[in-house]
C-alpha cells in the first residue's frame, strides 16, 4: 500500500506518529530507516511534538536505586509508578546523573573489575531514552586518575537534535598545578552518529593555573558551561572555550 502514497505525503504522516511507533517503523525498509533517522526529519519531528513535563524521581531503597518519572502537573500527589528499568540499567548502583534534555537522560557509572559481565572494569555512560526504552551505553576512555580527574557534560545539539557527551580531563589539586609549567586539559567530544571520540579543534582549553573544575555541567541554548573554582575568588561560573557544542 506504501507504494501508492508519495514518499512526501508518507514522511507527513509518520512526522504525526508517538516516538514508540516509529522505532518500530524503522525495521519496515531502508528508505523509511533513513527518513527516520535523518537530522531535517528529527528536527521536524521535534518541533511538532511538545510533551508533557516530567519530573525524575531518583533514590535509594535498600542499597538499590530506584528511578520514577512523573508528570510534572497538579496529579503529582496522586502518582504511583513503577516503571521497568532497560538493561543494563538495572543493574546499576550509585550511577551519576549527568545531564538530561530533549527526554534523554545522561547516567555515568563506573564498572569495577571482578563484577563480572560485559562491562568490567570499563567507564561507561548510558543514554537513556525514556519515552521507548531504549538505552545505549557509550564506553568512556582515557578517564583520569591520580592527579587527574574526569569531568563529563550531556547536551542536545540545537541543530540537528543529536546528542553529545562533553569530556574534559584536567589536573585536579592546586599543588600538582605548581609544579608543571603545561596543564593537559584534554577535551573530547562523543557523538551519536558516529560513535567516536573526537577532540574539537586544534587546541585544548587555555592555560590558567587559578582554575580547577567542579562537577557541575549544564547545557543551554547549545552552549556547555562548567562550575569551575577560581583559587582567589574561591567561585564563579566559567564558559570554556568550546561554548557551543559543535
Amino acid at each position: 500500500m506504501s507504494d501508492n502514497i508519495p514518499f512526501e505525503i508518507q514522511a507527513e504522516i509518520m512526522k504525526k506518529l508517538p516516538a514508540k511507533s516509529l522505532v518500530q517503523f524503522r525495521t519496515v525498509s531502508k528508505a523509511w530507516k533513513s527518513l527516520i533517522d535523518s537530522s531535517q526529519f528529527i528536527v521536524e519531528y521535534s518541533g511538532r511534538h511538545t510533551q508533557e513535563q516530567h519530573l525524575l524521581v531518583w533514590y535509594s531503597h535498600k542499597f538499590e536505586q530506584k528511578y520514577v518519572p512523573v508528570v510534572d502537573d497538579h496529579t503529582f500527589p496522586e502518582q504511583k509508578v513503577s516503571p521497568t528499568i532497560p538493561p543494563p540499567m538495572n543493574m546499576l548502583n550509585y550511577a551519576s546523573i549527568i545531564g538530561i534534555s530533549h527526554g534523554l537522560l545522561c547516567l555515568y557509572y563506573n564498572y569495577q573489575e571482578g563484577l563480572g559481565g560485559p562491562y568490567s572494569g570499563i567507564d561507561i555512560a548510558f543514554l537513556w531514552n525514556l519515552s521507548i526504552r531504549k538505552v545505549v551505553a557509550v564506553a568512556v576512555p582515557n578517564v583520569g586518575c591520580g592527579m587527574y580527574e574526569t569531568v563529563l557534560g550531556f547536551g542536545v545539539c540545537r541543530e540537528t537534535i543529536e546528542p553529545k557527551i562533553v569530556k574534559v580531563t584536567h589536573i585536579k589539586r592546586f599543588s600538582d598545578m605548581e609544579s608543571i609549567s603545561c596543564i593537559p586539559w584534554q577535551v573530547e567530544i562523543f557523538t551519536s552518529s558516529t560513535g567516536a571520540w573526537r577532540t574539537p579543534y586544534s587546541t585544548n582549553l587555555p592555560f590558567n593555573k587559578s582554575i580547577e573544575f567542579n562537577y557541575f555541567t549544564v547545557a543551554v541554548d547549545g552552549f556547555m558551561y562548567l562550575l569551575v573554582i577560581e583559587r582567589n575568588t574561591m567561585d564563579g561560573v566559567f564558559s570554556s572555550g568550546y561554548p557551543h557544542i559543535p
